[in-house]
């Protein structure tokens, strides 16, 4: 196949680490099997990755190219702030400003004479302002939610919970006087569900709450895609899937996306990777040093951020388990300020724990070393455990990551939740429990079984494996 004949996908992720990485993955995926890429960053992650990993880090390849839009909130210096931007303003002003830029962009591609035309669009479920300009151009337009099915099958009801009133609570008092363990026993595909397990952006007293209303429009949108992503596999959400797929086009779980990379010969992208924050190697050395199942994983992602209290709550709880661990603090942990730990727990932990800003996870879950992963329960961490067999303690932060937890604990047996206010004994108690004790070890029995499944899935004529080769000769290259 000569370049100008190869399929040409834009991939455009919502502009948040947790969102950008399995686009990639999808991407690299696509590639390999001949699409010509363009990825689309926001200018502010552009100049980011540049400054994390270097100048050369986005040149790409001649069939794997990046390109940028202005993601509409007002300028800021990347080089004195390190931060995911605020989700909330990121989403509304997307989903206002965005359409002319990447309307202006697929034009420019395709009028360039020095790309393929392009034929496709993949973009993230809460950017579907791009179905807009596919549309135009009469290509498919695919969108990707980056969440669970499980969790996005709980935006998808949030208009009902509206109309039976039970969103927005009445006041604040709502969020304690138990409203939010009301059973929720109405949304197929879920069972077992309280309200307090469905994503937290229902958990406002304003009747227009954006947050809210910007779920419920991309929830509606997403009816008008070609066909909907998951990194989820059938075997683990199929009751959720199954419900999604009377709702939505056609449906793909072609999770997880890291193993299905593992079988599939890659062409260079390999080389190609868009972390945010500078990754620090030193980890997979130190944990080459401990024996196995010994290391608790600490990573609250990319967005959740701590008060101080909670920061040294945490801290003194891990030191007192006395159980080694590996604690990955972004710079901008810390809400309002930079994350700095007590100098007293530094030294009573420097003999058994490692802080690190940032770490490849995924390679950190896989290692032997590690015995538990304490999490805030985002979809990609929550599938990576799986995927690595890693028994989990939830601390799930907000959005979907309640829903997370509620299925961890609940329906796959693989963790167990811990309180949003837990003090250091609460802390010390649970991560003894997860390392330990015969709870403990029927979690990590339990992972190793979905990590099984996860593999088999992924396996050639595997259902993720078969789901994305329908996805590629059905829907983006007929």
């Amino acid at each position: 196949m000569d370049s100008f004949s190869k399929p040409h996908a834009v991939c455009i992720p919502f502009p948040a680490q947790g969102h950008v990485n399995p686009m990639l993955k999808l991407a690299k995926l696509l590639h390999n099997r001949g699409f010509h890429i363009t990825f689309v960053h926001s200018e502010y992650n552009h100049k980011r990755m540049l400054k994390s990993r270097g100048l050369t880090a986005l040149d790409g390849l001649p069939d794997f190219r990046f390109e940028t839009i202005p993601d509409g909130l007002p300028p800021t210096d990347v080089n004195n702030v390190d931060a995911t931007q605020d989700i909330p303003s990121l989403c509304y002003s997307t989903s206002k400003t965005c359409l002319i830029p990447f309307r202006n962009l697929l034009s420019n591609l395709n009028s360039s004479g020095d790309v393929p035309p392009v034929t496709c669009v993949i973009s993230d479920g809460a950017m579907s302002f791009t179905l807009e300009a596919s549309e135009e151009l009469g290509i498919p337009n695919v969108l990707f939610w980056t969440t669970s099915a499980c969790g996005f099958l709980g935006y998808a009801h949030y208009r009902e919970l509206v109309e039976k009133g039970l969103t927005p609570l009445r006041d604040e008092s709502y969020l304690t006087n138990g409203h939010l363990e009301t059973k929720i026993d109405w949304i197929p595909g879920m069972k077992n569900i309280r309200l307090r397990d469905l994503p937290s952006f229902i958990r406002t007293t304003d009747p227009n709450d954006f947050m809210t209303q910007f779920a419920i429009q991309e929830t509606q949108r997403a009816t008008k895609a070609s066909a909907i992503i998951l990194n989820t596999f059938d075997e683990l959400e199929h009751d959720a899937v199954s419900a999604l797929s009377s709702m939505f086009p056609p449906i793909f779980t072609i999770g997880h996306l890291q193993l299905l990379l593992q079988h599939i010969p890659q062409k260079g992208s390999e080389n190609i990777f868009t972390n945010l924050w500078k990754e620090e190697s030193q980890c997979i050395e130190w944990l080459n040093s401990k024996p196995p199942n010994s290391v608790v994983y600490v990573n609250f992602g990319s967005i959740t951020v701590m008060t101080p209290q909670q920061m040294v709550e945490f801290a003194w709880g891990l030191a007192n388990s006395e159980k080694t661990f590996l604690w990955i603090i972004r710079p901008d942990l810390m809400e309002g300020e930079a994350a700095v730990l007590p100098a007293e727990f530094v030294e009573a932990t420097k003999e058994r724990g490692l802080l690190a800003s940032w770490c490849r996870q995924e390679e950190v879950l896989k290692h032997p070393a590690i015995g538990g992963f304490l999490t805030h329960s985002g979809w990609n961490s929550t599938i990576e455990s799986v995927c690595s067999g890693v028994p989990m303690v939830c601390w799930p932060f907000f959005a979907e990551q309640q829903t997370n937890c509620r299925y961890v604990c609940s329906e796959w047996g693989i963790g167990m939740e811990i309180d949003s206010n837990a003090k250091r004994e609460d802390v010390e108690i649970i991560v003894r429990t997860l390392m330990e004790e015969e709870k403990g070890k029927i979690m990590k029995e339990n992972a190793m079984e979905w990590k099984k499944k996860a593999e088999e899935a992924a396996q050639p004529y595997g259902t993720s494996y078969l789901n994305f080769e329908k996805l590629v000769k059905e829907v983006l290259f007929p």
